[in-house]
């Protein structure tokens, strides 16, 4: 639990200031934690075996290019650009012709520019939310916390229902119900106080849907760490686990901002 505590002090210590300042701090604070959130996802050993040294090189590239993209003509969801996408995509098909004896093949192509395109677009978009405006990030971060944290205590307080027992047996669905209605009540709160007073049929909906999907991308997440035999992605911050246990939910939650994002 000391240890817990720690990790937790030290990553706010870091975290906060670089939210709170933005601009290239928090720029580039968000492509390191892509980089390692990529590395995360290449070293499920399960899904794949090893990548030649320099495919993984073009990778991390590849990734950082798509979590940079800015808007222009040819942007597509919320900054990333067809050219990010289309590079993305020759840079790491084309070396599958040149190597031998299985190193690296279609199939490690397909998963890896998926894990690519998957985080770029996470990325991008938690860059142009900050650029957008610093109260919609903590707003999406509230979401992700406040639904976290009151599914896990109201559920064993008083939880019966196991959620998706398969995937995560210790969510249930009191939990789940409960931590999204508490998390739609305190960031509905505080979208109509710090954003926008209008639209407050809309604001509730899109925190209730926002608060749901997060959950999804938790039990996804927790799927991917069961398919693998792992407890944690990583052990980047002791006693939380990798840079994709922290983010899970407010990795869905960003996504699907992107497509609500106009409604409110």
């Amino acid at each position: 639990m000391k240890k817990r505590i720690i990790s937790a002090i030290v990553a706010l210590i870091i975290v906060v200031p670089l939210i709170i300042l933005g601009g290239k701090p928090y720029i580039i604070g968000v492509g390191i934690l892509s980089v390692l959130a990529l590395k995360e996802l290449i070293d499920l050993k399960k899904h794949h075996k090893k990548y030649p040294d320099l495919i993984t090189v073009i990778s991390y590239v590849c990734l950082l290019l798509l979590v940079y993209s800015e808007f222009d003509g040819y942007s597509i969801a919320f900054g990333l650009t067809y050219r990010g996408l289309a590079l993305t995509l020759l840079a790491l098909f084309i070396p599958t012709v040149l190597y031998k004896d299985e190193r690296y093949t279609a199939r490690d192509a397909f998963y890896l520019s998926t894990c690519v395109i998957f985080l770029g677009l996470v990325f991008n978009g938690i860059i142009l939310i900050r650029i957008l405006d610093i109260w919609h990030l903590i707003y999406l971060i509230l979401i992700t916390t406040m639904t976290d944290i009151f599914a896990m205590l109201l559920g064993k307080l008083v939880g019966k229902h196991k959620l998706i027992e398969h995937v995560s047996p210790n969510k249930t669905v009191e939990g789940s119900v409960l931590g999204s209605i508490v998390a739609t009540i305190v960031s509905t709160v505080f979208y109509l106080i710090m954003i926008s007073n209008e639209h407050i049929i809309k604001v509730v909906l899109v925190s209730l849907v926002l608060s749901i999907i997060g959950q999804f991308g938790d039990l996804l997440f927790s799927k991917i760490k069961r398919e693998n035999n792992i407890k944690d992605f990583s052990n980047i911050m002791p006693g939380h686990g990798g840079i994709l246990d922290r983010l899970d939910s407010l990795i869905f939650v960003s996504l699907a901002y992107i497509i609500l994002f106009s409604v409110i």
